[in-house]
């Protein structure tokens, strides 16, 4: 099937396919000398930052930071696409290593976007010549993601004669990565014209960081409270050079970062699965492999492989949308972040169940993944904030367009469903032309006030929007192969993950309908009956028959 959007072709941003596969099979190569799998457990034990191997990895020779950087400061330019495939692929293989190399992107990004021309020749320039690590200093004890709430201040230093030459930052900063071994770092505080971003060098008087916390998982990452008490920042370091635009630049920044979170947790899970799918073609219980048990595989591992599969197209979609266009992806990156942290949380969990024992032993590595991969639902932004901003800005995007939104996406999914004659896509399409009625119940009953049903939509939401992207990735191409087994599997992964989807909505529907109490036996017989709520529940015939086959690919 051919993608009408494909008649309008814009050339992404970014390297060309095989400069990103040369740059992802450098990061392999570094699992088998730089970071080998003894290394790594050894500094997960042991709380090793590996300074000299992070470092390694900016040297000229290998230089994985310069794809981060614009060509025009030192780097080789790449897109959002490459810098989530390298994230994916650091995340497979240590998340400790690629929370420190990911600090270094995410330090950068508040110059990348706010900089004046000369703060990023100066700073970026320093990144891409290998000589800096950098840390992004904004979360604070009282304010966590709460940017706005920021207590560390800069009060404006002035000459003799009344101008401005410099800026006293005071206060504190708590989780941050690399905050220990930074170079330099870009620190928010609050100016009397508003949240400002700075850059502070280490080694400046009056800055001092704390010993590195002791942590549940990314334990060879550093993460240190930071003290500011009178630093002097001259005025040069001040972000884009005027103050009290601190919040529009992390806005800016989190559609971006946020989606490399969500590739860092994606490469994490890809990881854990793979382990578990070749412990249970290897493992012989009562007689057979694990990988013949349907206890084993259609509970522990196919559902993950779906939902991965599923996570990958979306932040696929994401990256392509900020290659292509110069529209603000706050609201996808959250959705990537929250859809993917938690799809990749369950399944390291339910990795380490799947080898038993031996998972829950060090050496074997799934009991690091699952302890590590935690984190990324709650770093740069929890998985709740996640999701009360996509249920805001969702609610908001369905009032101002009338429904043309969710209407858009269903209309959209029936027209695949009627070329490719696919029963489930059909259903997902009306579950999603049930989005409108069911956000016009919560704005008319006033729901919007309640965070656990505004949490209910969001998730409604997410998988619908992670979903559709999907299946435009698996059943709309030109030349489609049904030899080919890569095909097949995503085919299959795109019908369990779309069943799954109608069921998630299908539940929280009847959850916001009967949960409130506020609609009685009749209302919520008539609203069903009115949006044919029962008939989603059609979505599951045969579907474990498509586990089976999806079983037959994978473990084969």
């Amino acid at each position: 099937m051919t993608d009408p959007a494909s008649e309008n072709i814009v050339m992404p941003r970014g390297l060309d396919l095989e400069s990103i596969k040369l740059a992802v099979n450098s990061i392999k190569q570094l699992r088998k000398k730089l970071l080998t799998r003894e290394k790594l457990l050894e500094f997960d034990r042991r709380e090793i930052f590996p300074e000299e191997e992070i470092r390694r990895m900016l040297a000229p020779d290998i230089g994985l930071q310069l794809l981060t950087i614009p060509e025009e400061f030192g780097g080789v330019g790449g897109g959002a696409r490459d810098c989530c495939a390298v994230a994916e692929a650091l995340g497979g293989i240590c998340l400790g290593v690629a929370t420190a190399f990911f600090a270094i992107q995410l330090g950068a990004e508040p110059i990348g976007v706010g900089g004046t021309d000369a703060q990023k020749h100066k700073w970026l320039g320093k990144i891409a010549d290998g000589k800096a690590l950098v840390a992004y200093a904004v979360t604070e004890p009282a304010a966590g993601s709460n940017i706005t709430a920021l207590e560390t201040t800069a009060d404006p230093v002035t000459s003799d004669d009344g101008e401005v030459t410099g800026y006293k930052i005071n206060g504190s900063k708590v989780f941050i990565s690399t905050g220990g071994y930074a170079d330099f770092l870009t620190v928010l505080a609050k100016t009397p014209e508003g949240p400002t971003f700075f850059i502070v060098e280490s080694g400046t008087k009056g800055f001092s960081s704390d010993r590195s916390e002791e942590k549940h998982g990314i334990r060879c990452s550093n993460t240190s409270a930071l003290s500011f008490s009178d630093v002097f920042v001259p005025l040069e370091n001040l972000i884009g050079g005027v103050p009290g635009r601190g919040i529009k630049q992390a806005n800016l920044v989190f559609g971006y970062t946020r989606l490399m979170v969500a590739c860092m947790a994606l490469g994490a899970g890809e990881s854990a699965l793979k382990i578990a799918v070749d412990y249970a073609k290897k493992r012989i219980q009562f007689g057979t492999p694990l990988s013949e048990k349907q206890g084993y595989t259609h509970k522990l591992i196919l559902p993950h492989m779906a939902r991965l599969a599923a996570a990958r197209a979306y932040i696929d979609e994401v990256a392509l949308g900020l290659d292509t266009t110069d529209n603000d992806y706050q609201v996808e990156g959250s959705i990537a972040k929250y859809f993917t942290t938690e799809a990749a949380v369950s399944a390291a969990d339910d990795c380490m169940q799947a080898l038993g024992g031996y998972g829950y032993i060090h050496e074997y590595e799934v009991e690091k993944i699952s302890r590590d991969v935690r984190i990324t639902s709650i770093y740069e932004g929890t998985s709740e904030i996640q999701q009360n901003i996509i249920g805001m800005f969702r609610w908001k995007k369905t009032r101002k367009s009338k429904g043309g939104y969710y209407n858009a996406i269903a209309d959209g999914l029936g027209l695949i469903a009627k070329e490719t004659q696919e029963p489930v896509i059909e259903i997902l399409a009306n579950s999603a032309r049930l989005m409108n009625p069911v956000i016009e119940l919560i704005q008319n009953n006033k729901l919007t006030k309640q965070q656990h049903i505004m949490f209910l939509m969001a998730d409604m939401a997410a998988w619908l929007e992670v979903s559709n992207a999907f299946v435009r990735s698996a059943f709309v191409f030109d030349e489609p192969d049904s030899e080919n087994r890569d095909n097949q599997q995503k085919i299959l992964c795109a019908r369990i993950f779309a069943a799954e989807t109608v069921g998630l909505i299908f539940n929280n529907t009847r959850k916001i309908l009967h949960g409130t109490g506020l609609f009685d036996d009749a209302a919520c017989k008539e609203f069903e009956e009115k949006h044919h709520v029962l008939s989603l529940l059609d979505v599951e015939k045969g579907i474990i028959k498509e586990m089976d086959a999806l079983g037959e690919i994978v473990f084969k």
